[in-house]
């Protein structure tokens, strides 16, 4: 595989990593999105405008302990790919977009539906491509 086909297809998989099932064990950030974070880098920048507070993390650990939570809380997630993802790859980095569309289902049974836009650029580490820095923006839709 091209190095544009193994971010390609990290990009895509990490956005499935996001589903959840109804009934699901609690969500663990590093079993299941663990491979394609450095989680020795303190030099990251991790954003998602989901978040209420807009914070920025700069280690996987933190992105963790924001992200954990809020999908263990969660009754149900499904993702689905709208464009993408677009992989451009100079050296030992690669930037990759796609956009796709999530359907969330909280504890109480509240539906969201969000178009959201996913920008990542990724660094080649010994352990292979890791996301380096992240920027997902979301808009609501309607449900």
């Amino acid at each position: 595989m091209t190095d544009e086909e193994i971010v390609a297809n990290a990009h895509e998989r990490w956005l499935f990593g996001w589903d959840r099932e109804p009934g699901a064990a609690p969500f663990d950030f590093q079993a299941v999105q663990g491979e394609f974070y450095d989680w020795q880098a303190d030099d990251l920048l991790l954003y998602d405008s989901a978040d209420p507070g807009h914070r920025v993390a700069r280690s996987a650990r933190e992105y963790r302990s924001w992200w954990e939570p809020v999908f263990t809380g969660l009754a149900a997630a499904e993702h689905e790919l709208a464009d993408g993802p677009h992989v451009l790859v100079s050296g030992d980095l690669a930037a990759s977009r796609l956009i796709f569309l999530a359907g969330l289902v909280a504890a109480d049974g509240t539906e969201t539906r969000l178009r959201a836009t996913s920008s990542l650029v990724w660094r080649r580490t010994r352990d292979g491509w890791r996301i380096a820095w992240d920027h997902t923006s979301s808009v609501s839709e309607p449900v």
